[in-house]
């Protein structure tokens, strides 16, 4: 059976959940009303990891709708990606990176998932010129990578992927390509069976580094198709990557997100980020784990593993000057028995977490960091003053803010940041 044939069985409907998950009238109404507004296929192999006697079986949570995330709460663009939209399908949000929405579909859709504005619904953000896109990345020096995402960029048919890379391999400012794809997760038979897209990747993989990125974010998801999935594609040469998503109800529990990690790194796959669950519209109150509570969840994890199974944290580095002005700043809140300190101030401590002590200090000052986490998803989005993409990552305008803040305050800082 090949792979397209596969994704014809998938379950798409509440009645096709009602008997094997022993659905009540009032469940099947809420999952139908959902569904009418965010698709749901599930594969068949992603379904059979369900525990159906478990209403609260964590892969069901991340598969099968609930009436919940048709919430309002949240945005449907968390990352401002029509800000950073330069052609049909193509985003320039950081100077070095173009992103490619190759299709709006998926194997089965993520019910946290950032894109549900697109996903399974509107082909209208999706690329449509490959030799557009080429050109304006010959006109573009500075990238010197391209991230093929979507949907599922590995549910396009190989024959467009051939396509995708044999004009992206033959611009040589490129250093490597990465194909952003969950098909290893919910849909490894897209991978063990079609031998025509392995060797696809082995042949160009000759001609440039190429990367999967995929999310694993429950320890169950690692099964022995999806470890034959990761086999395959690193045996194709392919340098398979992983990003967790921190989710309430799901990994949110030191000792989960520990055996998870681990079994990533047994498995051969690197652990590159973990991040936050954005506030998306639907998702925000449904998936979305404190802030707080959730750096504290990320760094008892992170104690339990060994060198490589310790990933990144999307945004960190709290620099001894950001501290300083966070414990200054709080310091002033605390004295005047309120937040009067701007949100710059709050906002610095939020995109230079490293550890849990930045966001102590913030709360100690009364902020609600959540609220200003939501705060630094629009600062990721906005465009810049004159009107244009922001699209030299957050370096330069957090040095910006940072030197704001110290004019402000008139601090020396050289003897304590040494």
């Amino acid at each position: 059976m090949n792979w397209q044939t596969f994704l014809e069985n998938n379950l798409t409907t509440a009645e096709d959940l009602r008997s094997p998950l022993k659905l009540t009238d009032e469940e099947y109404e809420n999952i139908r009303q959902e569904i009418a507004c965010y698709p749901m296929p599930v594969t068949k192999y992603y379904f059979s990891l369900i525990n159906p006697d478990d209403p609260d079986d964590p892969i069901r949570k991340l598969a099968i709708p609930t009436g919940s995330t048709i919430l309002p709460d949240g945005e449907l663009d968390t990352s401002g990606e029509a800000c950073n939209t330069v052609l049909q399908g193509m985003q320039h949000k950081y100077a070095e990176t173009v992103l490619i929405l190759t299709t709006a579909d998926c194997a089965m859709f993520c019910r946290h998932c950032f894109r549900r504005r697109l996903v399974g619904k509107s082909d209208e953000e999706i690329a449509v010129d490959i030799d557009v896109i080429a050109e304006y990345i010959r006109a573009h020096p500075s990238i010197n990578n391209v991230l093929l995402s979507g949907g599922d960029s590995f549910l396009l048919p190989t024959e467009e992927i051939a396509d995708w890379l044999r004009k992206l391999a033959a611009l040589p400012q490129l250093d490597f390509i990465r194909f952003g794809t969950r098909t290893p997760v919910t849909f490894p038979q897209r991978i063990l069976g079609d031998y025509a897209l392995l060797e696809l990747l082995a042949s160009y993989r000759q001609q440039k580094q190429l990367y999967v990125v995929t999310h694993f974010n429950h320890p169950r998801e690692i099964t022995p198709e999806s470890q034959a999935a990761v086999r395959a594609l690193r045996g194709a040469g392919v340098i398979v990557k992983n990003q967790t998503v921190l989710l309430l109800g799901i990994n949110d529990d030191p000792e989960v997100l520990a055996e998870l990690l681990r079994k990533i790194t047994s498995i051969g796959v690197v652990q590159h980020y973990i991040f936050q669950c954005r506030p998306v519209k639907g998702v925000k109150s449904h998936f979305q784990v404190p802030i707080v509570r959730g750096s504290d969840i990320v760094h008892k994890a992170l104690a339990k593993q060994n060198g490589l199974g310790c990933p990144g944290i999307p945004v960190q580095g709290l620099s001894p000057n950001a501290r300083v002005v966070l414990e200054k700043a709080a310091a002033e809140a605390r004295a005047l028995g309120q937040v009067c300190i701007g949100t710059e101030h709050l906002l610095l401590g939020l995109l230079r977490m490293a550890d849990c002590g930045a966001l102590r200090v913030l709360e100690e000052a009364g902020a609600d960091c959540d609220e200003l986490y939501t705060a630094v998803m629009d600062v990721f989005g906005n465009p810049d003053p004159r009107g244009r993409p922001q699209t030299g990552t957050l370096r330069t305008p957090l040095r910006r803010t940072e030197t704001r803040i110290l004019d402000q305050y008139s601090l020396d800082l050289t003897d304590r940041a040494a």
